[in-house]
């Protein structure tokens, strides 16, 4: 999950200053938070879940943004540097590339499959915005993220489960019932 963000916020130039928005506050969009902060950038969640602030804002987050509030979201269009979608689900990714800026890059992380609708080129011609994926990073980027996770107490959240309970995890996963990642206690094999 953390080089799964650290390496577009390095692609990107991720440094103290530069607004990011993350979308979607699971395993990956949780490490995302912690990453930015600690690079030092304005760092947004976008969420449909209100009751996620509080969580977010001690993960990193400068603010929360309603993905799903007109008024939240045209309040922040053509403001992101670069906007992080870590959303694993089929969805239309056409709103977050509104809220990238002149210049500005959606990169998705989480999707891999085809999105929700068809994507509006429109105001990637006009403002030169652009959508990218990617998916791991180098060796170097790996050990640059171990000393920067190390250097500011980085982790990923966990929930330890025992070997008979992977079913049950799995149904909770589909159901987005994770509180960020599970690990299987390997003394429970």
């Amino acid at each position: 999950a953390g080089i799964t963000m650290y390496s577009p916020m390095v692609h990107w130039k991720v440094t103290k200053g530069t607004k990011l928005g993350i979308v979607g506050l699971g395993g990956l969009g949780h490490m995302g938070l912690k990453i930015a902060h600690a690079l030092g950038a304005e760092v947004s969640l976008f969420s449909r879940s209100k009751g996620k602030e509080a969580e977010a804002k001690s993960m990193g987050a400068d603010k929360l943004i309603l993905s799903d509030d007109k008024e939240q979201m045209a309040a922040v269009a053509n403001y992101f540097d670069l906007i992080i979608d870590t959303a694993p689900n089929e969805h239309d990714i056409s709103p977050y590339v509104e809220c990238v800026a002149h210049d500005g890059t959606l990169v998705v992380v989480g999707l891999v499959g085809p999105t929700s609708e068809k994507l509006n080129t429109q105001p990637m011609i006009f403002k030169r915005k652009s959508v990218a994926g990617s998916v791991v990073g180098s060796i170097k980027e790996m050990q640059d993220l171990l000393d920067l996770a190390g250097k500011h107490g980085i982790g990923a959240e966990i929930e330890k489960i025992d070997i008979k309970d992977i079913n049950e995890a799995y149904d909770r996963m589909e159901k987005s019932d994770v509180h960020y990642r599970f690990v299987i206690d390997s003394s429970t094999l």
